[in-house]
């Protein structure tokens, strides 16, 4: 269909546009990297079990990071100091729903995630959170499952948030009863990770499946957390999802100098009702673009339904990246 990769060109397409090198990696990680726990070993341990909180930002980026660490060599025949990796979209988007204060407390009824409370609490209320809960934990354990974390897979327990606590889940076992599809394709990338004869495109194209599973299990436990924002945020939040099912039917290489760029395109702050794309003040034109972009694409969505009821089928047309693109910022 002639309407997929039209979309796909222009959303990817943006996302990809020609940005100044950065002078060093480490310049692009997400916030507090460094300040993240690194090995499993940084957490609490309780009868031979690692203890970790999800709902603090600098646990849930420490799962991403120890994630990191624990592929990079993987993806070293791919390029040097671990660039190539395609995890890096998730600690990415991450550490942009912190910067941007989508991981507070929408409501307001509590100070979590605010400067006049605590900066590294992450609300069960916010649906940035929520969402991203299922894109960190399940990757996680079922690394964890895999056997790339050289533990067994009973040795790992995440605490569940002050509220809606059957929502979650918080080990292997019960991710795996929750969510058996979704945690079996996570599985299928590692095991595919672990090849010596693995291809870049093909681990993005089970990297993706996992990802848009995970979404599509988990996104309608949170419809209700829509009320707690403006209707321009929750209009974005709509239209983002619906916008991951093009970007990962493009197979969008999530490398950390792809994301990175990828991300400058992204609202800098939560959304308010007087926020009008391409008109907001405080937004760059790419970011001014790129937002009108999603909502054209969600009010699409919203009056055909189409999105909604068929998946993007793949597009294996010239926005397709290979490991070939290290050190290319276009």
């Amino acid at each position: 269909m002639a309407f997929l990769p039209f979309w796909v060109c222009v959303l990817v397409g943006c996302f990809s546009v020609s940005l100044a090198g950065p002078s060093s990696l480490s310049d692009l990680e997400p916030p507090l990297w460094k300040e993240s726990p690194g090995q499993l070993s940084d957490y609490r341990v309780e009868n031979s079990m690692y203890i970790i909180n999800p709902w603090v930002y600098l646990e849930r980026m420490g799962m991403y990071k120890i994630l990191l660490n624990q592929t990079a060599r993987y993806f070293a025949k791919f390029a040097p100091e671990n660039e190539q990796n395609i995890l890096w979209g998730l600690p990415l988007q991450y550490g942009w729903q912190y910067r941007t204060g989508r991981l507070a407390d929408p409501t307001r009824r509590t100070n979590c995630g605010y400067e006049s409370g605590d900066l590294m609490c992450i609300s069960v209320d916010s649906w940035w959170a929520d969402l991203n809960y299922f894109l960190s934990s399940l990757p996680f354990l079922a690394a964890v499952d895999s056997g790339i974390m050289g533990i067994s897979s009973d040795q790992v327990s995440l605490l569940p948030p002050p509220k809606n606590q059957r929502k979650f889940c918080y080990n292997v076992s019960s991710c795996h009863s929750s969510f058996p599809e979704t945690m079996n394709k996570w599985n299928t990338f590692y095991q595919h990770l672990q090849s010596p004869f693995s291809k870049f495109d093909d681990l993005l194209k089970y990297l993706w499946t996992a990802h848009t599973s995970t979404l599509e299990d988990t996104i309608k436990s949170f419809e209700d957390r829509y009320d707690y924002y403006s209707k321009t945020e929750a209009h974005f939040e709509r239209s983002w999802v619906v916008a991951v099912g093009y970007i990962a039917a493009a197979h969008f290489p999530t490398t950390l100098i792809r994301t990175y760029n990828f991300q400058k395109g992204l609202p800098p702050r939560i959304l308010v009702t007087a926020d009008v794309a391409p008109f907001i003040s405080d937004f760059t034109t790419f970011q001014n673009v790129v937002l009108f972009l999603l909502n054209m694409l969600g009010n699409m969505d919203k009056s055909t339904g189409y999105l909604c009821t068929e998946k993007p089928s793949e597009y294996s047309g010239p926005l397709e990246s290979s490991s070939r693109d290290y050190g290319n910022n276009s």
